[in-house]
This record gives structure tokens, sequence and C-alpha cells, in this order.
């Protein structure tokens, strides 16, 4: 298949516009429109990486951790990052990266460490802000159901677990048509009045384009009154994080121990235990510091995510139980839960998890 009906299918579960502004997501390397017959999923790219694509004649890799992340000023092998997309051009190999747009879907990264967990009643810890909006548009009430299952057809129009949400109300319509107007209804030079519906449905961010575009390909109207209204509201399906309860409660050192069972580690580096019982758990792959106030609030009993730092760990105050069980472990996943959603999809093509384990941390026993 064409790396582009990947690309769409990755894109739908995990829009780009969901990336954190330092990232670099989406396609880095190669044509959209070239045929490949496998492609390779990996947490990151090293050069063992890139020589399994190879091996297994696979004509796309698709990574969590971007290869790249700056802008290359040239490309002529003095680095580790221009001797693989060298290799990787050599080879015909593309690159797609998918992270932090992944992180934030309710069933993406954290949303598999939960499922890992088998934490119930799980939420978004850290709601996305300034991705709602209010599509507004006045349309004829005899078209405002064609006009409104388009929209819906297109997903638009969800709320959490509720589809095809709008509100209407009733009201008149006036225009006069002038020269050089097609109106559908009404006469050039005569104002008219028309029953209309006020329809207000709620988009997101990444549907907005496409909404607007729906909306008036289906409009009878030749000019749409609509209005768009950037919202305040927190997005309760994406953002940072996520935070659920344990089928059972447990004593701090059972935590751990579950813990470290559960998520496949050489240590956890943890605060003081307060000896309390555990039940709410928040929990952030990767670098996760700048969520510690966020669990707090959401009176998590313990937060689970990585790269603390010293100082990290006295925030905890006695309040919470702080756990890193490293990077890469956090995420260890990320790949078999990238492979699944597309095998799922494509049933017939071959989407292969890599082998190759590219932690770049060694613990010392």
């Amino acid at each position: 298949m064409k790396i582009k009906e990947i690309i769409q299918a990755l894109e739908k579960w995990a829009p780009t516009q969901y990336a954190e502004d330092f990232d670099n997501v989406g396609l880095q390397l190669g044509n959209a429109e070239n045929e490949i017959y496998k492609a390779l999923v990996a947490f990151e790219i090293t050069d063992e990486v890139i020589q399994e694509a190879i091996d297994n004649k696979a004509g796309l890799i698709i990574c969590f951790h971007p290869l790249i992340f700056n802008g290359l000023k040239s490309i002529t092998g003095k680095n580790r990052v221009e001797q693989i997309v060298i290799k990787a051009i050599q080879n015909n190999i593309a690159i797609y990266a998918i992270h932090t747009n992944l992180d934030a879907q309710l069933n993406g990264v954290n949303g598999r460490i939960a499922k890992e967990l088998g934490l119930k009643n799980t939420q978004i810890l850290i709601p996305n802000e300034d991705i709602l909006y209010k599509l507004i548009f006045f349309v004829p009430k005899a078209d405002a159901d064609k006009v409104k299952d388009a929209l819906f057809n297109a997903e638009i129009g969800k709320i959490g677990n509720y589809s095809e949400c709008s509100f209407n109300s009733e009201g008149i319509g006036t225009f006069k048509p002038i020269e050089n107007a097609n109106p559908t209804l009404g006469e050039i030079g005569k104002q008219h009045q028309e029953a209309e519906l006020k329809v207000e449905i709620l988009v997101k961010k990444h549907q907005l384009s496409s909404a607007i575009s729906i909306m008036k390909q289906e409009h009878p109207y030749e000019e749409v009154a609509y209005d768009v209204i950037p919202l305040n509201n927190n997005d309760q399906t994406t953002g940072m994080g996520q935070v659920g309860e344990l089928q059972e409660p447990m004593t701090d050192a059972e935590f751990l121990r579950y813990l470290k069972s559960k998520i496949p580690t050489e240590v956890v580096r943890h605060s003081k235990l307060l000896n309390k019982e555990i039940k709410k758990v928040a929990i952030l792959g990767g670098s996760g510091a700048f969520a510690i106030n966020a669990a707090k609030s959401a009176r998590a009993d313990v937060l689970v995510t990585a790269d603390l730092k010293y100082h990290d760990f006295f925030l905890a105050e006695n309040q919470i139980l702080l756990c890193d069980v490293g990077h890469y472990e956090s995420e260890q996943f990320n790949k078999f839960h990238i492979t699944d959603y597309l095998s799922e999809i494509f049933s017939n093509f071959a989407f292969l998890t890599s082998n190759v384990n590219t932690n770049p941390i060694n613990y010392f026993k």
C-alpha cells in the first residue's frame, strides 16, 4: 500500500495538531506516495533498527521518538542522526514519527500504561486547553438535517461518550440578493425572509478546517453565514497523562512490587513511603515532573512517571508517592501499541515490531 494510507490511519488516531510545540512529528523522510510492502514499528531509530528494516525489506519505519528533532543544516554523516538519515535514503526507507500527539490521546501512550496496570475509571490528568471551537451556522430548516448529518458522519459533534451533539434554535433569516448573485432562494433586488435554524456544534482543533468545508459543501446557500468561536473549555478527551483507580487498594510497598512486575524495570526510584493505602494512580509516560502538582490536585495517591530529578522528589511533600520507573521503561509498550492498532486496521499488511532494545541506559547490579 502507499505510505500515505498508513499516515492517514495514524493521524486519525493521533492528529499532529496535538503534538507539543517542541516536538517534530509526522513524515520526517520519504515520499508519502511511495508503495511499500512492509513497515517496521520501533521505539526509536538507531543504526541497528535501520539494519533491521533493511533485513526485513521494510520500506517505512514508524517510530515513537522522532529521529529528527531540530533542523539539519547539512547531511554529511558527522553524527548519529545524519548517519541514519543517509542510510535510510540509500535504502529508500521512509521515516514517520508519532510522539506527543500519541501521548495526548485517551487511548494512546498513557492509556496503554493504564491498561497494563489494570486501572479503571481513567481520565485525562492534564486536559488540553484552547483546542475546542463552537461552529455556528444558519441554514434553512428544510436543509438542516442534511448539513448536520454530513458533519456527524465525519465524527464532528462529539462530546465525551456522546456523538451527534448539536443545539438548534429557530429564527428568521433575511437577505437581499444583489447583482451577480445566484440565490437558491429569493430574487435579485428583493429582500427575502426564510425560516432558518441556528445550529451550534462543538468542533476540535484538528477538525475545524474540514468541518467548515463540509458545511459549505452541503449548505444550499451560495454564501453561508457562520461563526467560529474559540472556547476556554478544557477538552476531557485529549491531554497529558491519565489518572485512574486500581481494582483493589494496596499498601504503598505492595504497589511498588506490583508496579515493578507490570512495567518491567530494573529499578523503581521513589519518594518516601507514606504507609498509606494506594487506590488512585496518576501516570505519565516519559518525563513527567511537570505533572506532580496536577497529580496532587487530582488527589492521586501515587504518580508513576520518569526522569525525576533529585529536587523533584521533595515535591512529594508527604502528600503523594512519586515513582520513577525510567524513561524507556515507562514507554516500552508503545511500539506494540502502535503495531496492534495498525494491524487491526490493515489486517492483510505486514507490520513488524522491532526486536531491538533501544534503551541507552544500563544498570550495574
